[in-house]
């Protein structure tokens, strides 16, 4: 008898993700597993992470606060992932990123791959002064 998995997740998908993880600099999660003890046991912690995503049973840790400071004496909390649940992130990331961007107008520019709000300005001025010397009338 064999088990289906609920999710069809490739296991490639799990270890190319674990490769973008790591180009990042990595800090530890709130498990306080580094990027070096997760690739000691590497094969096992893919192999959990596709397993867990696949069937689905799998659940992320909590993640870790850290106060950044800020130029306004005020700190910014940030959520550290632990390792593990980077690379799951990426998995769906790299899952769901191809469908979900084309469902977005060309023009939205928040938060998406290779666009930026430098790149919005960028339009938006091209396209005002295409507009002004279109509709400009000699006197």
């Amino acid at each position: 008898m064999s088990a289906t998995k609920s999710y069809t997740i490739d296991k490639w998908s799990v270890y190319n993700a674990y490769k973008a993880v790591k180009t990042n600099a990595v800090a530890a999660g709130v498990d306080r597993q580094s990027l070096a003890e997760f690739e000691a046991d590497l094969r096992s912690n893919l192999y959990k992470i596709w397993n867990r995503m696949s069937s689905g049973t799998y659940f992320p840790p909590a993640v870790k606060a850290v106060a950044i400071p800020k130029k306004s004496s005020r700190e910014r909390i940030l959520g550290i992932p632990t390792v593990a649940d980077r690379v799951a992130q990426m998995v769906v990331k790299r899952e769901i990123e191809p469908v979900i961007e084309a469902c977005f107008a060309p023009d939205s520019y928040g938060y998406r791959p290779g666009k930026s709000a430098l790149n919005a300005v960028g339009i938006t001025r091209e396209r005002c002064w295409r507009y002004y010397f279109r509709h400009q009338r000699p006197v």
